[in-house]
């Protein structure tokens, strides 16, 4: 084994109690959402957990399809897990998520039971892995009972296939019941992980009143929205970019082209806290007690070094936090 941590990794950040629960979190994670896919380099996804873990992140999430293809970016964090983190394994947070389409047929997707549980068992077996800290609902079912979905996630627990269970993408109202049906099967539930940044505040629409009433943790994702929120876009679109592919499912040039003059703003309050506009960009979705921790992706070490960095920045003062809304 070649990899040996950093001995001072947990002297570099502070972490976040999740919730009303004995865990805490980096308020950094790391999303393997892209970058980690079999059309990516290994080795270059291999120096990012280093270097994420050498700085005190804790926390690596996945999910059964991110790839690409789907399943690859949990088999290639299990190759990176066996060669260099195993003798880690209690000092790390890693979660994986089901609900979106993996496998053919009926039972390849949503909430049934029969998908949940099987699709739980092929990443374990991806990833190498007895159990992972945190599983998740990974988007809710309109055609599954709410109570089915959630049973499921009870027997993960009580299988000893995960600690701790959490949702992603639920609205406030069916969080609500799905946190009420956890606390009553005896597995409550631990986090919740919605899509939160400066230009995409939906969760300040009842949520996250939610979230600090029932005492559930939130992780939030896309907190540099896909990249607008970042020095990438603020004089065009790079030709190389993620908005630049006409087939990205995601972030679209027209979109990029909508938001640049409300980014080119933000980045001038950013440059005058002595921040650049992605430190802003996480420093503001952390500013809230109720996020625990930002969930980020990166393409190199150096883009996680640079978020870490803007953590020491002082907290937001009401004429900054009223600039950022004006803009």
């Amino acid at each position: 084994m070649s990899y040996l941590p950093a001995s001072d990794r947990y002297t570099k950040i502070d972490y976040n109690r999740c919730g009303r629960s004995g865990l805490k979190l980096p308020p950094v994670s790391i999303g393997l959402w892209h970058n980690f896919g079999d059309v990516d380099d290994f080795e270059n996804s291999r120096e990012m957990l280093h270097c994420a873990f050498d700085n005190g992140i804790t926390h690596f999430d996945l999910a059964n399809n991110y790839g690409p293809p789907p399943g690859s970016a949990e088999r290639n964090f299990g190759k990176i897990f066996a060669q260099d983190f195993r003798p880690y394994r209690d000092e790390l947070i890693i979660s994986t998520k089901a609900g979106y389409h993996m496998w053919e047929g009926p039972y390849g997707e949503w909430g049934s039971r029969k998908y949940m549980l099987s699709s739980l068992d092929q990443s374990l077996q991806r990833m190498g892995l007895d159990y992972v800290d945190i599983f998740y609902s990974h988007r809710p079912d309109p055609e599954t009972p709410l109570e089915e979905t959630m049973g499921a996630l009870d027997t993960a627990v009580r299988s000893g296939k995960a600690l701790y269970v959490g949702l992603s993408n639920y609205r406030p109202t069916e969080f609500k019941e799905a946190v009420r049906i956890l606390r009553e099967l005896g597995t409550p539930c631990l986090i919740h992980q919605p899509r939160y940044s400066i230009l995409d505040r939906w969760v300040e629409d009842g949520l996250l009143d939610e979230l600090d009433e029932t005492g559930v943790g939130a992780i939030v994702f896309s907190p540099l929205a896909q990249g607008m929120l970042t020095n990438k876009y603020l004089t065009e679109i790079p030709a190389d970019s993620r908005a630049a592919d006409v087939n990205s499912p995601f972030l679209q040039e027209a979109q990029v082209q909508q938001t640049m003059n409300t980014v080119r703003a933000l980045n001038e309050i950013a440059l005058v806290r002595g921040q650049s506009l992605a430190q802003m960009a996480i420093s503001w979705v952390l500013r809230r007690s109720t996020v625990t921790s930002a969930l980020i992706g990166a393409s190199r070490s150096a883009q996680i070094l640079d978020i870490l960095a803007g953590l020491e920045a002082a907290p937001f003062s009401d004429e900054e936090l009223s600039a950022i809304d004006h803009a």
